[in-house]
């Protein structure tokens, strides 16, 4: 039995993104209104806060203004506006046609958003909540729970200095224990522990399935005469063909810099879709060639997606704690937008936690949070786009375009429909053998690049001496059954270049895992068709270590 220190806080709070430091600064300033000792603990698995944030972001502001009113004196670092929106459908590499505003749903429009790097804005939220007195922990991963009694106590952060025998080394120093009265998370899409808690507690019994797409991100700096700060570019069709959902994206951020990217759901068919690859040929496109070339690549990052919307909601309460954010999915996919989403999820947990703690007896379950969600303008915005991708998926690009266009711009989401998405995307995968396969064209270096060396861009590191953060629930899976179904599509799928097969001397196929490269997207943990690996947490401070993404 490791003997492990203990530190006992009022609520800890796992994961530094939007919705975690939203709810501990609401917390604190609740403590000093009601001049209340609060402890509050932050634990981020980030080398520092915002190292493992990637977001668009066109960024709305309307939690941010409820919670810290004065952001703009504070020097939030949000400050390039929208000026200018465009909507283009893709025909193939050369052609593009621009869609008029009045046919696209008003959800996707800008005015009075700003284009921000959330992991800039993330660390600035972590200097608001340190100035009133909330304890920020990078470098910890919260690697298990504290479960006695039915009712969570807390969190374990991960052992450091372990070999990859599981043994421990020279330099090993165990996991503190880290029991609050409540304990919120906040890991983000697809947190291992989030995953936990819903199985553990039955937390999704009544909701559809959770539905998932991987977005990429890269940050380019442009020709100075082609940079047109605060215009947004959003486009949908190619590269991707007609049962293939998903979106591109490009921002004219500051400093002749733009952040384009590409979202591709995770329920897409083809077992040989590489949506690496369906990213660098999007690039190739001539709307976003003719502002690319020429320019330098900086940056590269990509991350899962939670778009289930309100019918995926698991629910968010259970004995011990609260799950929020993207951890739960509260983003809104008819805006392509969380951050804002996120954040308030995170002020109603903490006022729900704050009114719990007045009272003098501990209360596990705090049931409450579900009445202040459903009467908060997150529910409602949540609600009115509940039917956006199912749509899509239902009736397509062009008909669910049609659906939604009509459903928002007309009746603001409150056509007398409920549409539900009930499979799973895991399960949408054809066999290989009634697949396509896919020629992907070889980067050229200028526009698109391979794997490896967009991994270098992300400073991807773990420390090499550790057990294998992606555990495989049975080791004969990937070869048995996914590469003989399927071509074993986490060779392609992967954005990292993690998995591999390859051959041994005597000719056997064998399945390599690089777990080096992971950037800790989660979409192994999501698509693999046999549900047979689960992503862990690496030790503490592992991972990419994105500047400004």
């Amino acid at each position: 039995m490791v003997e492990r220190e203990t530190m006992e806080f009022d609520v800890v709070i796992v994961g530094a993104g939007p919705a975690g430091l939203s709810c501990a600064i609401r917390l604190a300033q609740q403590a000093q209104e009601k001049q209340q000792e609060l402890m509050i603990c932050v634990v981020e698995k980030g080398s520092e806060v915002g190292a493992h944030i990637l977001s668009g972001a066109v960024f709305e502001t309307k939690a941010l203004d409820e919670l810290i009113p004065d952001w703009a004196e504070k020097n939030a670092p949000v400050t390039t506006k929208v000026t200018e929106d465009e909507i283009y459908l893709f025909k193939d590499q050369d052609k593009a046609t621009s869609i008029p505003h009045f046919a696209v749903p008003k959800t996707f429009k800008n005015d009075g958003n700003y284009i921000v790097s959330m992991g800039n804005v993330c660390r600035w939220l972590a200097e608001q909540a340190e100035q009133l007195g909330v304890e920020v922990f990078p470098g910890f991963s919260a690697h298990s729970l504290i479960v006695e009694d039915d009712e969570v106590k807390g969190i374990i952060t991960g052992d450091m200095g372990v070999g990859k025998d599981g043994e421990p080394k020279d330099s090993y120093m165990p996991g503190m224990e880290l029991r609050a009265k409540y304990t919120v998370f906040a890991e983000g899409c697809r947190g291992h522990l989030g995953k936990q808690l819903i199985s553990q507690f039955a937390l999704d019994k009544d909701a559809t399935p959770q539905h998932y797409g991987i977005g990429f991100k890269e940050i380019w700096q442009i020709d100075p005469a082609k940079h047109q700060e605060g215009k947004v570019v959003h486009g949908t069709g190619w590269p991707l063909d007609n049962e293939t959902h998903g979106g591109s994206f490009m921002y004219h951020a500051e400093n002749n810099q733009v952040v384009i990217g590409l979202i591709i759901d995770l329920n897409y068919k083809n077992p040989y879709l590489s949506p690496f690859d369906e990213f660098q040929r999007m690039k190739h496109q001539q709307v976003f060639k003719d502002t690319l070339e020429g320019g330098e690549r900086v940056a590269y990052g990509a991350r899962a997606i939670a778009k289930g919307g309100l019918h995926a909601l698991p629910k968010m309460h259970f004995p011990g704690g609260l799950l929020i954010g993207c951890d739960a999915g509260t983003l809104n996919f008819a805006k392509i937008k969380g951050n804002h989403t996120a954040m308030k999820s995170g002020i109603i947990a903490a006022d729900t936690i704050v009114t719990a703690l007045e009272e003098d007896a501990h209360r596990a379950e705090l049931n409450e949070f579900a009445d202040n969600f459903k009467s908060s303008w997150l529910y409602d915005e949540l609600y009115q786009s509940r039917n956006f991708g199912p749509a899509m998926h239902k009736f397509g690009r062009i008909l669910g375009g049609a659906y939604n266009m009509v459903d928002q711009n007309l009746f603001s989401g409150s056509l007398p429909f409920t549409l539900k998405d009930t499979t799973l995307d895991h399960a949408s995968l054809r066999l290989a053998k009634d697949s396509q396969e896919i020629n992907y064209p070889k980067p050229d270096g200028k526009l698109s690049f391979d794997k490896l060396s967009s991994v270098f861009l992300s400073n991807t590191n773990h420390e090499e001496e550790q057990p294998c953060h992606l555990q495989l629930k049975d080791v004969t899976i990937p070869i048995q059954v996914n590469l003989e179904q399927y071509a074993e599509p986490a060779q392609r799928y992967c954005p990292a270049g993690v998995y591999e097969v390859s051959e041994t001397e005597n000719g056997d196929k064998q399945f390599v895992i690089n777990a080096q490269n992971c950037v800790h997207c989660k979409t192994c943990d999501i698509k693999d068709p046999s549900q047979n690996i689960t992503w862990m947490t690496p030790e503490g401070a592992g991972g990419p270590n994105y500047p400004n993404m």
